[in-house]
């Protein structure tokens, strides 16, 4: 088969509120995951060899524990598929950055080769799968904008209003372990229902502990409170306000300070890799 390139999107957590935390060390939180117009794109290139191969090899990551690695074989081993393949990366969203690429690249991997390879499995199959991999897999297997629960694995789709949103990259990569592992982590947020969700209710449980251990973080929830009420995302560390239009988020971008990375990016309530699968049951399949 010719290669195929579908995306990788990227997400950010409107808000991240952690309401508990579970015998296993697990954190029970909330969330709602706002699925973004960017992100990283991967190319497939089936083989009969059954060999599944990286490039390029991404900084600090060894192959074998690259997550698209470890999706590819876990899908070889739960449907004993013989098929192998080629896949080549293109990055675009930053590592370490609150911002889901590694997610959802194990995400796109499930997706895309259990239609490549013809394995046949269910959406819900293929999220239990993701969710060995990371508990941000399966909102980008299901490819819906959501609110999220448990260890952000229950998920309830949402209709967001579509607004355009700026993110800010300080040159910092955030370990999501330290900072779910500090004694200052707030873990005590009362639960909020569905319906009583509202933007004035949002913030991030983790970004005190992130803005004291990473000053560069809190100077860009500084920069950028100049526009609107910011938030971090995930454990960090980018940091996103939003905007009614994309003309006044680009004029925004163009002043980001140099030394930190910066991206306009359209909010979704359907990711853009789903919606490339369906135009393949409609015959127009996107090649790379």
């Amino acid at each position: 088969m010719s290669p195929v390139t579908l995306p990788s999107p990227a997400k950010l957590n409107l808000f991240l509120h952690i309401t508990g935390r579970r015998e296993d060390g697990y954190h029970n939180l909330q969330t709602v995951f706002q699925l973004l117009d960017y992100g990283d794109s991967l190319t497939f290139t089936p083989n009969n060899s059954g060999k599944i191969t990286i490039s390029p090899n991404l900084d600090g990551v060894i192959a074998k524990d690259n997550l698209i690695v470890r999706a590819a074989k876990l899908l070889q081993q739960k449907t004993n598929c013989t098929q192998g393949c080629d896949i080549q990366i293109d990055k675009k969203i930053p590592m370490g950055a609150g911002l889901g690429g590694g997610s959802s690249n194990a995400a796109t991997t499930l997706v895309g080769l259990n239609t490549l390879w013809q394995c046949g499995l269910e959406p819900e199959t293929l999220a239990d799968m993701g969710r060995e991999l990371g508990a941000d897999v399966p909102v980008f297997v299901h490819g819906n904008s959501a609110f999220a629960e448990g260890i952000g694995e229950q998920l309830t789709p949402q209709e967001i209003p579509e607004q355009w949103y700026l993110v800010v990259t300080p040159n910092v990569h955030v370990s999501t372990a330290e900072i779910f592992s500090n004694p200052q982590l707030t873990r005590n947020t009362s639960p909020i229902k569905i319906r009583a969700l509202s933007g004035e209710q949002y913030r991030n449980d983790c970004q005190a502990v992130v803005e004291k251990l990473y000053p560069a973080v809190k100077q860009a929830l500084e920069w950028i409170k100049d526009y609107n009420s910011p938030l971090m995302t995930g454990t960090g560390a980018s940091v996103f306000c939003s905007f009614d239009n994309q003309a006044e988020a680009v004029k925004a971008l163009e002043l980001v300070p140099k030394q930190w990375n910066g991206f306009v990016a359209r909010g979704v309530n359907r990711s853009s890799l789903h919606q490339q699968l369906e135009n393949f049951f409609t015959g127009a399949w996107p090649s790379g």
